[in-house]
């Protein structure tokens, strides 16, 4: 039985499905793989809940030699104990790891990060509330994409466009980029993905680890529940800190910080935006399947993501350069886009700074991100059609991405009540970021 993994809820489902094979007595090998796994992870959380073999494949082509292996009564056994012993090291190495200093929430609430929030610059947003982006130019897309992990979805390593001249994955990587950007011709000349967005801004302010966003006509911020017809007149995203002492770290993050305080005495903003190039994608894909085409049918998937996620660097450039304007129109060039040098951050929910994926459902309110984009949200809070990207924007000068990593139970017991949550039901959805055993 293979299981695979988009997005980190996922994770605790495979512990789930592992303690139920074993309750139901069944005999198979389970195999882990999926974006979000990892083979530490696997031997600490899942393979002690089954008997059975279980073994992580990194990627889908793995999988045939790890199931040869597995049904081959002469090399079974070297290969179960092998990935035993393997698995042995990887559970003593993160038992050692959560021995690591992890200080009190308390504690890291007293050294979070500061700011001169009298002189700090805050520039308004050049309007508030919603735009909705229905059909955007994907020649224009075209231009922001950052080819390098589209080389990854094929296992061919190597920075773009350095890559074409690598001696043993040079060809191959210039073949398969021809035939993306033959396939995106095509996709561009007869419309066959259509890309979709919605932005805005609204006041916000920071209450401890939460961040409030005013509602108000102006901020668009409506309710579900009523049809959008009646105003809130706030919405929370509560915020995770980090707790693990590195060397050298002097202060603890949360995007909490990224926000002026509501007694700063500072008006302060927070942007959010949700964006999809996979409208037509899967019908795209099928139409492939349907001719025995898996290579298109996996390009296709391939080079909606890129898109999608060149739709989002358009529109933080747009947003850092002419809606919020904070950074000059050409202060960067393509080179330092990608690698982030400039100001401002856009994290996703699910992502190290933010890891619940229960605040997007939040985000999706703010947004009335399913009306203006066509992207939903499924129960496990992924977003589909699969090709999106959503996040919030920070425009603070001091802002950068970070990992709340591993936390303590204190903690958790204080999201939970932020959240709504019972303390179970954060402990599961935080379940890959828990400095403790349930």
């Amino acid at each position: 039985i293979g299981l695979s993994g988009l997005i980190t809820p996922s994770l605790e489902e495979m512990v789930h499905v592992a303690k139920e094979m074993k309750r139901q007595g069944y005999t198979v090998p389970l195999l882990i793989g999926g974006a979000t796994t990892s083979a530490r992870h696997t031997a600490v959380k899942i393979a002690p809940h089954y008997v059975e073999p279980v073994v992580h494949v990194k990627d889908a082509s793995l999988s045939v030699p790890a199931v040869e292996s597995l049904i081959d009564p002469d090399s079974k056994q070297n290969f179960v104990a092998k990935v035993r012993l393997e698995q042995d090291r990887d559970r003593q190495a993160y038992a050692g790891r959560q021995e690591r200093a992890l200080v009190s929430y308390t504690e890291a609430l007293k050294r979070r990060f500061q700011t001169d929030w009298s002189t700090v610059d805050i520039p308004p947003p050049a309007f508030l509330g919603l735009k909705v982006i229905e059909d955007m130019d994907l020649n224009v897309l075209r231009k922001y994409i950052d080819w390098s992990p589209f080389f990854m979805t094929w296992e061919l390593k190597g920075k773009y466009p350095r890559i074409f001249e690598d001696e043993l994955v040079g060809e191959e990587a210039k073949k398969i980029y021809a035939d993306a950007n033959s396939l995106l011709d095509r996709i561009i000349r007869e419309k066959l993905l259509i890309a979709r967005g919605v932005y805005g801004f609204w006041p916000a302010s920071a209450e401890g680890d939460d961040i409030v966003v005013s509602g108000g006509q102006e901020s668009g911020v409506r309710s579900q529940e009523s049809g959008n017809a009646a105003e809130l007149t706030s919405l929370t995203f509560p915020m995770l800190r980090q707790q693990w002492e590195r060397e050298g770290q002097k202060d603890f993050r949360s995007l909490a910080d990224y926000i002026a305080p509501a007694d700063s005495g500072r008006q302060d903003y927070v942007g959010a935006f949700a964006v999809t190039a996979g409208i037509g994608c899967d019908e795209l894909a099928r139409q492939f399947e349907a001719e025995h085409d898996d290579y298109l049918s996996i390009m296709t998937k391939a080079v909606a993501d890129r898109l999608a996620e060149a739709f989002a660097e358009y529109l933080h450039h747009l947003v850092r350069t002419e809606v919020w304007s904070y950074e000059g129109k050409n202060a960067l060039d393509s080179e330092a886009l990608i690698a982030e040098k400039y100001r401002g951050i856009r994290p996703a929910f699910g992502y190290p700074a933010c890891p619940d994926h229960i605040p997007k459902g939040t985000l999706w309110t703010l947004l009335d991100a399913e009306k203006n984009t066509g992207i939903k949200l499924t129960e496990s809070y992924a977003m589909w059609p699969a090709a999106s990207v959503s996040g919030l924007y920070f425009a603070h000068p001091q802002a950068r991405y970070f990992a709340v990593d591993r936390l303590t139970k204190d903690q958790v017991e204080n999201y939970a009540a932020r959240s709504g949550l019972t303390l179970a039901e954060a402990e599961r959805w935080l379940a890959p970021n828990l400095g403790y055993d349930t």
